[in-house]
C-alpha cells in the first residue's frame, strides 16, 4: 500500500513553486471546468511529478474515470465543515475513495459540491470527519489558512489539532477572491506549522481551463 502521509511530507517549497508538485486542483466532478482526463494530460505536458485533484465533498472523480490507475495522482477531497464559529475547507489526501467511512461526509448532489450558497451551510461533524479520513488511510489538511476567518489562528489551529488535524496547506497563491478575504500572513501560517510539527501542503486551487 502505499504511504501518501510519507510522501507528501517529503515535498519541499520547491516542488511547488517550480511547478512540479499541485495538491489543490478541482475539476467538472465539483465546481470547476475541465475534465480530470484533460487536467491529468496537462500536467504530463507541463512536467509535474504529482498532482491531487481534491473535489468539493466528492470522490466521483476519482469513481467514475480512470484516475486511481495514474501513479502521479494522489486521491484527495476537499471538504467544508465549521469548527466553531469559523467556515474551513478540510483538505483530505492519501484517502481510500470507496471508503464507507468517508461515504456520511460526501456530497448527495452536485449542488453541494459547486454552490457556495449551499455548501455554507453544511452540517458535517469535524471530529467525526478527521476521524474518518483517517480511517480511510488518510491525512487531514486545512486549506488556505490565511483565510480562515478567526481572532485567533493559532487557537484555531491548535483546536483542529486536538481533533487529530495533520497539516496546513502553506504554498498557496492566494489569488482572485481570496488575496481579498485573507485575514492572516503566509509566513504566520508557516510558522504555526513548524511551531507544531505540522504537515506543510501546497496547491493552487485551480478551477480553470488551463493548468497553472
Amino acid at each position: 500500500m502505499t504511504d501518501y502521509k510519507e510522501i507528501i511530507k517529503s515535498f519541499k517549497k520547491e516542488d511547488y513553486e517550480n511547478k512540479r508538485v499541485n495538491l489543490h486542483i478541482h475539476t467538472s466532478y465539483s465546481d470547476g471546468l475541465s475534465s480530470p482526463e484533460d487536467i491529468v494530460r496537462q500536467a504530463k505536458e507541463k512536467g509535474y511529478d504529482v498532482i491531487a485533484i481534491s473535489d468539493h465533498n466528492t470522490v466521483d472523480a476519482y469513481l467514475q474515470t480512470d484516475l486511481l490507475n495514474e501513479q502521479m495522482i494522489i486521491p484527495a477531497a476537499e471538504f467544508d465543515v465549521w469548527c466553531g464559529y469559523v467556515f474551513i475547507h478540510l483538505l483530505a489526501y492519501g484517502i481510500d475513495v470507496k471508503s464507507e467511512e468517508l461515504k456520511p461526509f460526501l456530497a448527495k448532489s452536485k449542488k453541494e459540491t459547486e454552490w457556495d450558497i449551499i455548501r455554507i451551510f453544511s452540517a458535517r461533524n469535524l471530529e467525526n470527519l478527521i476521524s474518518a479520513i483517517h480511517k480511510a488511510g488518510g491525512i487531514a489538511v486545512l486549506a488556505h489558512p490565511a483565510c480562515c476567518w478567526a481572532i485567533s489562528l493559532e487557537n484555531l489551529v491548535l483546536r483542529l489539532i486536538s481533533f487529530g488535524i495533520d497539516g496546513l496547506e502553506v504554498y498557496y497563491p492566494y489569488r482572485r477572491h481570496r488575496s481579498i478575504i485573507k485575514f492572516h500572513s503566509v509566513k504566520k501560517v508557516e510558522k504555526l506549522a513548524d511551531k507544531y510539527n505540522l504537515i506543510k501542503t501546497g496547491g493552487t486551487d485551480f478551477h480553470g481551463d488551463f493548468l497553472d
